[in-house]
């Protein structure tokens, strides 16, 4: 009996099959047997007990107006970004594990780098995709009780959100789709190479996707997970958007190459992402949170600082975020770039 998508139900497309999504000439996640390869594998880094931030918990300004361009790291892949009035979070987790069990699953190395309480009003939420580091379903429904904001989430996830939060406000993109907000605000649904699982039976049922949000003062473009993929979507994001003030990229959770390069980036092809997308300044994220792969706590970091000098890019130009650090994004050049 075919398989049935619990998520969503629609025509065929070039990354739809019926049932389930794809990377066009990409590939899909390896199997159970590569999985238990690399887990009972010896090439795990040890990390500390805790991993804290410099930086002390934020408290945020209510909006952020003008020019102006603010970027709070929070952890992981979540993020304020605070621009022209609009306050947004991106992939908000604020649990203390991201898995499917609460005894038992990657857990916290550092404190979310804002209190909930302390959040400015969210009008809106991004959710990137369906795995347990990037959508939280308690997170998401606080979100919801407390600040009612538009949830803005790929094809299939709203299903999954709404069992928490049947009355939240979401609305579903497929890539390349917009959504026109109030004050100039656009949201695009843009391609990146990944896939999605909240178990064993759901394996590419809901889309995943990154995000463009183009405002008056420049455009932002948030990346929750992606492998490079020769680089194909962030040329087509720079060619159909014309660079960015800012983006958001992942740097982190990339060991062993031969398991994860296919859906996630290293830092020296983070760097190369900022290049082929042609972003001003990057707020690098997915490290030093949640311990997701092999690679030691601070190897980002140096493999980082490494392939910046390599490019001959300023280490100004791309942060790599920790928890409560604050990023005033400075404007783009008058042409631009």
């Amino acid at each position: 009996m075919p398989k049935v998508n619990p998520y969503y139900r629609g025509p065929a497309s070039d990354h739809f099959d019926g049932t389930r999504f794809f990377n066009p000439n990409g590939r899909q996640p390896r199997g159970m047997g590569d999985l238990l390869r690399w887990q009972f594998g010896r090439g795990k880094v040890k990390w500390p007990t805790h991993y804290p931030s410099p930086f002390q918990q934020a408290k945020p300004e209510l909006s952020i107006e003008a020019d102006r361009l603010r970027v709070t790291m929070i952890g992981h892949a979540s993020l304020l970004i605070q621009v022209h009035g609009f306050n947004i979070l991106t992939d908000p987790v604020w649990a203390h594990r991201v898995s499917p069990f609460s005894f038992v699953g990657p857990a916290r190395y550092n404190a979310p780098g804002i209190e909930m309480d302390d959040l400015p009003p969210i009008d809106l939420v991004l959710v990137t995709h369906n795995h347990y580091d990037h959508l939280d379903l308690d997170t998401l429904a606080a979100l919801n009780e407390e600040h009612t904001p538009l949830i803005v989430t790929p094809l299939g996830n709203d299903t999954i959100i709404r069992r928490t939060a049947p009355d939240a406000s979401i609305s579903v993109l497929d890539w390349g789709d917009r959504l026109d907000l109030e004050d100039e605000l656009v949201i695009h649904a843009e391609p990146c190479h990944h896939w999605s699982a909240r178990g064993s039976g759901d394996r590419r049922m809901a889309l995943w996707a990154a995000f463009v949000i183009e405002t008056p003062v420049g455009k932002i473009y948030h990346v929750g997970d992606t492998g490079f993929h020769g680089g194909i979507n962030y040329r087509a994001a720079r060619e159909k958007h014309g660079g960015f003030r800012l983006a958001n990229l992942p740097f982190g959770a990339y060991e062993p190459r031969w398991f994860m390069q296919d859906h996630h980036q290293n830092p020296e092809e983070a760097v190369q992402g900022m290049i082929d997308c042609a972003a001003d300044h990057v707020a690098g994220h997915h490290w030093g949170t949640f311990r997701l792969t092999d690679e030691g706590v601070d190897a980002p970091v140096q493999a980082l600082e490494q392939a910046l000098d390599e490019a001959e890019i300023a280490r100004t130009r791309f942060r790599a975020m920790r928890p409560g650090e604050i990023f005033d994004v400075p404007p783009s050049a008058p042409t631009g770039r």
